[in-house]
């Protein structure tokens, strides 16, 4: 298997990499299949079927309105946030799709894309059953899609032969564990950041690398900086009022804050995971890393390191989101980085174990102490739930990311405070967070059928 860090981290929108990023790429995926296979002339009539977790809870993580935008060809990355709700107001008034933005086709939403909550496919909770048919309804054909974390979706075929993320991809560092990550770095003498950049110039210039991670270290900077602006209620019924500006606020006027009260670092922390983390609840442009339920963590311990560490650099940026990366393929290979499949341990809690081990790699930690560090982000919050509340990625989604941040900097510190030996290795929790998910309940599960999802009362 061939993971880049440009896989974990993509640019998309909110509230869901699984329930939104993934969909709206299967969506696209689909009509690109017809057109290639010349079936479009032929289709005058398109189905879509969800199953599982996203049919339990796809309206409040905007399956369907991912859905419609990826049949008429959109892409998560490259959508206008500000044009989604005028493009689907068009199709939902006019009951009209048109298929890549070419073929207009009539489209009936309530009859044509259908939430089977009782129903799951094999292979993965998160399915998708796509059916093209022609006039007479004699021609048909069919794919089936498994949207399996991050925003990454594999066929029914390649989830059948158990491949679902083979790549014909030879890397001069390939790696499964963190055994055999470390087992590079020692013999050939490198840092994880090191190992990681010489498996990224298998696909791209170092150049390309650099501006690329500088690209995502930007675009997290942006949703923090409209999540600091952008005032108002959350969609989505819950009436949840975003709190990040009036925050940012407070904190940006109380200029002898620290002096009096140095514990302020942490409401800094706190308010850049609130801001990425309510603009992605509001549907908003941010970087999945390694998804989209928990993608203020990442960028709220990087602006702590940008804004509290002096020895802060451009290339220190790099290192982090390169260290972090290869963090989060660990997880992608050995475990899941879905809530469907393990609870948000493997949400929240791989990106706390990501930022953790960036932090400690900028903080000159040597790879053993970032081992440590990565092991203790995730060691507490092993068999963490996920529970939304109307099945909306707002509670307990935002705050949880709150506290993920906070966790990934005393992961660091404490493990760059000791000398990288450690009782359990990364390997046996990344194993231990696979066997807990495996174990958890459906219901906690993202399908807002246990937890806090059933024991809120709701206005």
């Amino acid at each position: 298997m061939s993971i880049s860090v440009f896989d974990l981290y993509s640019i998309g929108i909110g509230p869901s990499s699984s329930h939104t990023v993934g969909p709206m790429r299967a969506a696209r995926r689909f009509v690109d299949f017809l057109e290639e296979e010349n079936y479009l002339e032929r289709t005058a009539s398109i189905r879509v079927e969800l199953f599982g977790s996203l049919a339990l809870t796809g309206h409040g993580h905007g399956t369907d309105k991912a859905i419609l935008l990826g049949l008429e060809g959109h892409l998560p990355e490259s959508i206008d946030p500000n044009e989604i709700e005028q493009i689907l107001n068009r199709i939902r008034t006019q009951n009209e799709i048109k298929i890549k933005q070419i073929k207009p086709l009539p489209f009936i939403e309530d009859e044509q894309l259908l939430f089977l909550k009782d129903k799951v496919l094999p292979f993965h909770s998160n399915g998708m059953r796509f059916r093209a048919v022609d006039t007479s309804g004699e021609w048909g054909v069919t794919q089936v899609y498994y949207s399996i974390g991050g925003g990454f979706i594999v066929d029914h075929e390649a989830a059948s032969h158990d491949n679902l993320t083979e790549e014909p991809h030879v890397l001069p560092y390939p790696f499964k564990s963190c055994a055999q990550l470390l087992k590079h770095c020692d013999r050939e003498k490198l840092s994880i950041a090191e190992v990681m950049m010489a498996n990224e110039l298998s696909w791209r210039s170092k150049e390309e690398v650099r501006r690329g991670l500088l690209d995502i270290w930007q675009a997290m900077k942006q949703s923090v900086e409209r999540g600091c602006k952008e005032e108002g209620i959350l969609p989505g019924g819950l009436n949840v009022k975003r709190r990040a500006p009036e925050l940012f606020r407070r904190l940006s006027s109380d200029k002898e804050g620290f002096e009096r009260d140095p514990a302020k670092v942490m409401d800094w922390v706190s308010l850049w995971a609130l801001a990425v983390n309510e603009e992605n609840a509001a549907g908003g442009r941010v970087v999945t890393a390694p998804t989209n339920g928990a993608a203020g963590i990442i960028p709220a311990v990087l602006h702590y390191y940008e804004k509290f560490d002096p020895s802060f650099s451009e290339d220190g940026a790099c290192t982090f989101l390169l260290v972090a990366g290869a963090v989060g393929i660990l997880y992608k290979e050995g475990a899941s980085i879905s809530a469907a499949e393990v609870g948000c341990q493997g949400e929240v809690g791989v990106a706390c174990s990501m930022a953790a081990a960036g932090l400690a790699a900028v903080g000159k930690g040597t790879n053993e102490q970032i081992e440590n560090a990565a092991e203790i982000g995730m060691e507490h919050n092993l068999g963490l739930t996920c529970d939304p509340v109307a099945g909306l990625v707002q509670i307990p989604c935002i705050e949880r990311n709150t506290m993920g941040s906070i966790k990934a900097i005393n992961a660091a510190r404490l493990g760059l405070q000791g000398d990288g030996s450690h009782q359990i290795s990364l390997d046996k929790v990344i194993a231990t967070m696979r066997q807990t998910g495996l174990d958890m309940q459906t219901r906690y599960k993202e399908t807002s059928q246990g937890g806090l999802a059933v024991n809120v009362t709701e206005c």
